[in-house]
């Protein structure tokens, strides 16, 4: 059964005797025909309750995802109404509905009232300063506005996981419930870490296997040269990049250094089968998250999905279920470098001037693979396992990390001089690596540095990090 939409083709019956017949249908007989149409015919409710709602939330809230909660409230009110009250069912509807929204927000653990009013505050800085400066204000502005500044860190160094805000997404609550099942560090990973990435183009499948070959192996570098998170709940941690530390222990599944990237006959096909075979989280349906965590998409394909039996992915699905896996080097529509910590102002434009240097320049990316291209799988392994604790100085063949790090930044540097991208006072983009290169001569991460400051000046205390760090 299906209520018409007002004005509808050859339909004159009055709108309101059809939902009435439904209501009568419905809680006469219980009819699911008639259950789903009162649904259809009172969502605009939701919409509208969930806007409301957003209204009062940071723009980081996806407005989809309170719709989607709301919509249990919906269903919760149509069933529990009671025609012979004499109410209307809309003033019924909307208490019931915003109340699902706010129950599932608190049921997540989300932000407490003081970070939700630092949030307004936020909102309220960005709107005072359009004002005044007629145009979208830069973050930098609004940080000067507030009185605060940003901490570029691979790791929260000083609050445990107990204090740290979920935010309210339904896929986070599905992973949220299943990480631990599959590795001891995943909800580290999702509330504390924070990373830099560069997406990276291809040309062809032959260019994608060769950047794909050359970033999974000098990710180690990276992680090496930007290693910057060794402090938790203001002490050492035992690792210079922990954040990189988190994800050999998440969920063995979807993470690692996937070997059979260097096998003969790598391309797309080959990945795609890797893809297939990686757990998924969630199938995405009307608006809301069905939990599907664990479950294989090949059962999907086959329409024997546990969480959706008889139904078939849609593109939209695959497409989800690309961005579950998380290897050093992710392949979607480009490539994903994953490796770094977060860091300084001055780090985030080297990232990208490091990989696209080495990988952009035909000669540059031939030059970085005869540096890899005889690394066997286990030493691969050996320095996804030792690079997070001691960066550049793991021992690699008859050295350390440290010098290959200087080959790689050399052919960088040669790679961006032949890109020839120019600024503005006509100079390219190779000295975005020079603070790397002092990093790499000198030996020292930032990592180290700061802890040479904690155990010196800071005299075992963390919070000068937020001083001597901000930008």
């Amino acid at each position: 059964m299906r209520v018409p939409r007002k004005g509808a083709q050859g339909m004159k019956t009055d709108p309101r005797t059809d939902v009435s017949a439904l209501w009568a249908t419905f809680k006469e007989d219980g009819d699911p025909q008639a259950r789903e149409s009162l649904i259809l015919n009172y969502s605009p409710l939701v919409k509208y309750v969930a806007g409301r709602v957003s209204s009062s939330l940071p723009q980081t809230v996806d407005t989809a995802d309170l719709i989607s909660y709301g919509i249990f409230g919906l269903i919760d009110a149509i069933e529990k109404f009671d025609l012979e009250r004499g109410i209307k069912f809309e003033t019924y509807a909307i208490a019931r509905i915003k109340g699902a929204i706010i129950d599932e927000l608190r049921s997540m653990d989300w932000v407490p009232r003081s970070v939700r009013s630092k949030a307004r505050e936020v909102e309220h800085a960005y709107i005072a300063l359009e004002t005044r400066l007629k145009r979208v204000p830069e973050d930098a502005e609004v940080a000067e506005e507030m009185g605060i500044a940003f901490l570029g860190l691979g790791y929260n160094p000083k609050w445990p996981l107990s204090e740290m805000p979920w935010m309210p997404k339904q896929r986070y609550a599905i992973m949220r419930r299943y990480m631990p099942t599959r590795g001891s560090l995943g909800l580290d990973m999702m509330q504390s870490t924070c990373t830099v990435q560069v997406n990276l183009d291809f040309d062809s499948e032959a260019t994608m296997v060769q950047m794909f070959r050359i970033g999974l192996a000098l990710q180690p570098v990276a992680t090496a040269l930007w290693a910057n998170s060794p402090f938790k709940e203001g002490k050492p941690n035992g690792f210079l990049s922990y954040r990189s530390h988190i994800w050999t222990d998440t969920d063995p599944d979807r993470c690692g250094t996937l070997p059979f990237v260097f096998e003969d006959g790598f391309g797309f096909e080959r990945y795609v089968d890797y893809l297939l075979d990686v757990p998924m989280y969630f199938v995405y349906r009307d608006g809301a998250y069905i939990d599907a965590a664990g479950q294989s998409f090949r059962d999907f394909l086959a329409g024997k999905l546990p969480a959706l039996p008889g139904e078939y992915p849609r593109l939209a699905d695959w497409q989800d279920h690309t961005t579950v896996a998380f290897p050093e080097v992710r392949l979607k529509r480009y490539l994903e470098m994953r490796g770094a910590d977060g860091g300084p102002w001055n780090r985030l434009c080297a990232l990208p001037a490091f990989w696209v240097g080495l990988l952009y320049d035909s000669a540059s990316r031939q030059a970085a693979w005869d540096l890899v291209k005889d690394w066997t799988a286990e030493e691969h392994e050996r320095l996804r396992r030792e690079v997070p604790r001691l960066a550049l100085n793991a021992p690699f063949r008859d050295g350390r990390l440290g010098d290959v790090a200087l080959d790689a930044l050399d052919i960088a540097r040669d790679g961006l001089k032949r890109r020839a991208e120019l600024d503005g006072a006509a100079m390219n983009e190779a000295p975005f690596l020079n603070p790397l290169f002092k990093i790499a001569e000198s030996g020292i991460t930032p990592a180290e540095e700061q802890l040479a400051a904690y155990h010196g000046r800071w005299q075992g205390n963390i919070d000068p990090i937020f001083e001597e760090y901000a930008y």
